[in-house]
């Protein structure tokens, strides 16, 4: 073995910024600021800034801000919700763990939900009838967007919610047209009215009911609980209503009713331990996260609002969370150099598919560079013998884990791409001889030079 390349490399990456880090962790520390104190409060408010909505809730996860999603869109047993078939189990286990079932839809060609299928399916059950489909939930996986001008419309046409599986994507961002506005947030007063809002934007069938009782209080209007949210993240004036926007480059995560984050370590932008979040521009939304994460409690009150968690993203993530957003723009300019690197050598492999989609509307901030080989696992473990260290993520897709008792309707696009995927190391650490290096193995994996 000549050399090794680690697909990341965190300790590398702590030294490059380790002052910054450092002087944070001490900040915290000295104050003994250990629990929903200012610096997740400042985090909150840049994380909001940065995708372009009015609120961001810190959370423990990426599952924990779809299940909070879920929950907070009113979701609940009986609804249906349409989830990829090629993504992390999580995304189909907040949905069970709500008592909605997951729909499974295939994937396209750059992994994420394919809009024809789900167009297919919509159509058939608005002509049944008889299913329940509430919610959808794209995942824009490995750092590009799934089409959400179409999902969007779609969403409008058959009244679902939508929630964004961000969690792989922080800064990719899409072209909005006004034909695909984001979902508004609710409006004038709360209890009844809040909840027949929620149950319009839903189109059809179950209301919010469930949850209402959690964080609408009597008379309790969305001005009022835009001045309870703020503790949180408060409403930025320079963040334009969505219905004001006309064509715009929109992030991911601002789209939906909430966008969903991931923090975990390895993520584009990952923290020292767990750590999720919710980005949304709905107030209601805000609150209820605000207040479910910390046991159903109005931290400002002392009121309990329902039986809720405990799902609070940590102070000190916060805190070095905060400082890596910082360089965030400039590390996705990193990561798009290096995938322009891997193209520019290897678009020449015919058995070598790599994920450059060309499409104008979007782009692409390579959380991960994965390719299809049609060699499989021939072409991985030659990798990893000779110490290029990859990702060979879903080789058994979830939904054929018997224990999910998941419905497998076939999907021939996640099964041909999960026998064949495979991510090169992708990281803002890497130094460019150690790129080279990774591209003379694949190379010589195809007889090149």
């Amino acid at each position: 073995m000549d050399r090794e390349v680690k697909f990341v490399e965190p300790a590398k990456l702590y030294g490059m910024i380790k002052k910054e880090l450092d002087e944070a962790y001490f900040e915290v520390m000295g104050k003994g600021d250990l629990i929903d104190r200012g610096q997740l409060r400042r985090f909150e408010e840049n994380l909001a800034a940065f995708v372009g909505t009015k609120y961001a809730v810190g959370l423990n996860s990426g599952y924990d801000a779809l299940h909070m999603s879920l929950r907070a869109a009113g979701i609940g047993p009986g609804d249906e919700v349409v989830v990829p078939a090629h993504t992390f189990v999580a995304t189909a286990s907040a949905v069970v763990n709500v008592g909605a079932k997951p729909v499974l839809v295939d994937v396209g060609k750059d992994f994420n939900i394919d809009c024809d299928r789900v167009e297919e399916l919509l159509a058939a059950a608005d002509r049944d009838g008889g299913r329940r489909i509430k919610a959808i939930i794209p995942v824009h996986l490995s750092g590009y967007m799934a089409d959400m001008g179409r999902i969007m419309e779609l969403a409008e046409r058959y009244g679902l919610v939508v929630v964004e599986d961000a969690c792989q994507s922080l800064g990719a961002g899409m072209e909005r047209t006004p034909a695909a506005a984001s979902q508004p947030p609710a409006e004038g007063d709360g209890g009844e009215e809040a909840d027949a809002r929620r149950k319009a934007r839903r189109g059809r069938g179950k209301s919010a009911e469930r949850n209402v009782d959690l964080f609408a209080e009597e008379g309790a209007g969305a001005t009022r609980l835009a001045a309870i949210a703020p503790r949180t993240t408060a409403p930025r004036p320079d963040a334009p209503a969505p219905e004001a926007i006309g064509p715009a480059w929109v992030k991911a995560g601002a789209w939906g009713l909430t966008g969903c984050w991931s923090f975990y370590p390895f993520k584009i932008l990952g923290g020292y331990g767990d750590g999720g979040a919710i980005t949304t521009n709905d107030p209601e939304v805000a609150l209820f996260a605000t207040r479910m994460r910390y046991n159903g409690e109005d931290r400002q009150t002392g009121e309990y609002h329902g039986h809720g968690f405990t799902c609070l993203l940590d102070n000190l993530q916060a805190a070095f969370l905060d400082v890596k957003l910082r360089y965030l723009p400039q590390w996705i300019t990193r990561r798009q150099g290096i995938a322009a690197r891997y193209r520019a050598a290897l678009s020449d492999l015919p058995d070598l598919l790599l994920p450059h989609y060309d499409d104008p509307r979007r782009d692409h901030v390579y959380q991960n560079y994965t390719v299809r080989s049609r060699q499989g696992n021939d072409f991985s473990q030659y990798l990893k013998s000779r110490g290029v260290e990859v990702l060979t993520q879903f080789r058994k897709p979830y939904y054929r884990h018997e224990a999910l008792k998941l419905e497998d309707r076939g999907f021939p696009e996640t099964e041909a791409l999960s026998r064949e995927v495979c991510s090169l190391p992708m990281n803002v650490e890497i130094a460019d001889e150690e790129v080279d290096y990774v591209i003379s193995v694949v190379r010589s994996f195809y007889g090149k030079t």
